[in-house]
């Protein structure tokens, strides 16, 4: 308990310095600790320390008294070629005027008596970031560079019952501060689309803030077959008011919800294997589902109102698999594999220049070195496959292609204090 006032501190610090993530299925995080990172991310029954509220809160009841901070380095490489468009836009476009980004993330959990535990995880949940100092929309009036930033910020306190002696059920509140703005977009090609111009692009950054829950249930089937089950609401988050001529219902920008299931088998003592399974429902969330259609548009739906066009960005299953290795007393060593459908539609690449969330593939490792019994650190290493994805440009925008191209090398490290 006498860490409560330096944990809170950080906590309240966070706002301030919360960065732009450039997430990995989609724009979620693929995975929200170090530990679960050297296994891509599996983590809906394989848990290792207190950020896995950010998965399944049910798994405090597994872990113990401890604490947990992490920074994540991001470095993604993110292009864009548009070839063959009739309004002059052909031309090779980099979005990397950022290199990298660091991700903090922290956690805490604590036995309350034999059966409840508490613990608090603070943690980015996603974002997106491009920059393009080459315009890839100048050719319809735009100037300056172009590119958007989002980034996602996630306090959870969390409470998880063990209401038998293999079984636990949990619920975490998720509270939501996120930011946004948009640059170089506002001209013809999109701004004549939309209900106002004006609060399209370049009005710098916005806030908004929300609240949802997070449930979580794990059995330890056996001594050695464990499986968990995750769900998260849906977050209405208050609009960003800057830019409700963007996006659809006037600046709304939902979380969207997503769930899963998983399970975690000790092979040997020393090998263990887990795998999951998540779902994330994009098009549930009007601003990143909808798509743009010129039709719909000449109809009235333009950016900004109740029915406007999104990303266009579909729902997806995301899969993971991953082994643990106890080579020495002291030393862990991780290694993982994941896959997610493709959320980017081929026919709404052109806006996407501006999210190009197309990654797909995740290979990492990781390990851990125990200090002493009470003391680790951990570091993974994670690299998103390249993926491009080739996609078509409506007439209405000159026609032509827009490819748009990521990959990612993302490095962790974190220390972790156990009770």
């Amino acid at each position: 308990m006498k860490l409560k006032p330096q944990f809170l501190a950080l906590v309240a610090t966070l706002p301030f310095f919360a960065t732009n993530a450039f997430a990995t299925n989609g724009y979620f995080m693929n995975a929200y600790s170090v530990t679960s990172q050297g296994n891509s991310g599996t983590s809906i029954a394989n848990f290792q320390d207190s950020l896995t509220i950010a998965s399944n809160p049910a798994g405090l009841s597994w872990i113990g008294q401890r604490f947990d901070a992490s920074a994540t380095l991001f470095m993604p490489d993110r292009e864009a070629d548009i070839v063959g468009n009739g309004a002059g836009a052909d031309g090779h476009y980099d979005g990397n005027s950022r290199k990298s980004f660091v991700i903090p993330s922290f956690g805490y959990s604590h036995p309350v008596n034999d059966q409840l535990t508490a613990g608090i995880a603070v943690y980015g949940n996603g974002g997106m970031d491009t920059n393009y100092k080459k315009n890839p929309y100048a050719s319809f009036n735009n100037t300056g560079s172009a590119g958007v930033s989002l980034s996602q910020l996630f306090i959870s306190p969390a409470l998880s019952w063990k209401y038998a002696d293999n079984q636990s059920i949990a619920l975490a509140a998720n509270i939501l501060y996120q930011r946004f703005q948009a640059k170089g977009i506002g001209g013809d090609v999109f701004g004549g689309f939309s209900q106002d111009k004006n609060a399209m692009s370049n009005r710098g950054n916005d806030d908004s803030t929300g609240v949802g829950a997070r449930i979580g249930w794990s059995a330890k089937v056996n001594d050695r077959l464990t499986v968990g089950a995750t769900y998260a609401s849906k977050i209405h988050a208050s609009r960003f008011k800057k830019y409700e001529g963007l996006f659809a219902e006037n600046g709304s920008f939902d979380v969207p919800e997503n769930y899963g299931v998983g399970l975690n088998y000790q092979l040997t003592p020393t090998l263990s294997v887990a795998a999951d399974y998540q779902r994330i429902n994009y098009s549930d969330v009007k601003s990143v589902g909808n798509q743009l259609d010129v039709a719909q548009v000449m109809a009235g739906n333009t950016f900004g109102t109740a029915n406007g066009p999104g990303f266009g960005w579909k729902d997806i299953n995301v899969y993971k698999i991953s082994a643990t290795y106890q080579a020495l007393p002291k030393l862990t060593l991780r290694a993982g594999y994941s896959y997610n459908d493709q959320p980017v539609q081929a026919n709404q690449a052109f806006l996407n220049i501006l999210a190009p969330g197309v990654v797909q593939q995740h290979v990492s490792v990781g390990a851990t070195w125990n200090i002493d019994p009470k003391q680790e650190v951990s570091l993974a290493y994670t690299r998103a496959l390249e993926k491009t994805v080739h996609g078509s440009i409506s007439p209405a925008f000159g026609g032509g292609q827009a490819n748009l191209s990521m990959d990612q090398d993302i490095l962790g490290v974190s220390y972790g204090l156990k009770f």
